[in-house]
């Protein structure tokens, strides 16, 4: 499987996939894992830390245009042109762990919304850290949070030093009330091992 993964990683190919024109630089096998998730859990809110160029913000709202409910609030660094625009997101600009960002992120959402949480921004430990221990508390029971790219270092990009891997499994160490669905990777290649974070 570690030599598909680099295959698959070295091809670009997520660079390539799109979402009704918008690119999502994702695994497809894992937007479909994503669809799966928010038809199970039926989330009213999901936020999202890291836009780029919003593909996957659409495709989410997308999903929830099916189920006919909740909203997206994605969060970005940067600031880019032509990101979709759609009813279902809310985009806001800064750092994900910023306490403004944060502050309005909570005033979006109400104490009985069911919530799920995606980090996709800066791929360091140390931030990915950060990112789980500010978000841990907005994702509600039965809902996921959801470590993306924890296959950088295992095995592509292997001199990344300590990423999204090492994030999750130290957040795992001392958050017991979460766990990694594994089953999730049933598709086998996916870009999240280890990174389906499920809150008991």
């Amino acid at each position: 499987m570690d030599p598909f993964h680099q295959l698959y990683f070295d091809s670009a190919v997520p660079d390539k996939a799109s979402w009704l024109g918008h690119p999502v630089l994702k695994c497809p096998l894992d937007l479909w894992v994503y669809q799966e998730i928010v038809h199970e859990v039926r989330p009213d809110v999901i936020i999202k830390c890291g836009t780029a160029y919003g593909g996957t913000a659409l495709f989410l709202a997308s999903m929830l245009d099916i189920a006919g409910k909740g909203k997206i609030i994605t969060v970005d660094i940067e600031e880019k042109e032509g990101r979709p625009k759609h009813p279902r997101i809310t985009y806001l600009h800064g750092s994900s762990t910023s306490r403004q960002v944060v502050e309005q992120i909570r005033r979006l959402i109400r104490d009985e919304d069911r919530v799920m949480v995606l980090l996709d921004s800066d791929h360091t430990k140390d931030h990915i850290l950060a990112e789980l221990k500010t978000y841990r508390d907005f994702v509600t029971p039965g809902g996921y949070l959801i470590v993306e790219d924890t296959i950088i270092g295992h095995p592509v990009l292997p001199d990344f030093g300590p990423g999204p891997m090492e994030a999750a499994e130290e957040f795992l160490s001392d958050n017991p009330d979460f766990a990694s669905d594994r089953g999730r990777e049933k598709f086998y290649l996916t870009l999240n091992p280890k990174g389906y974070l499920g809150k008991k």
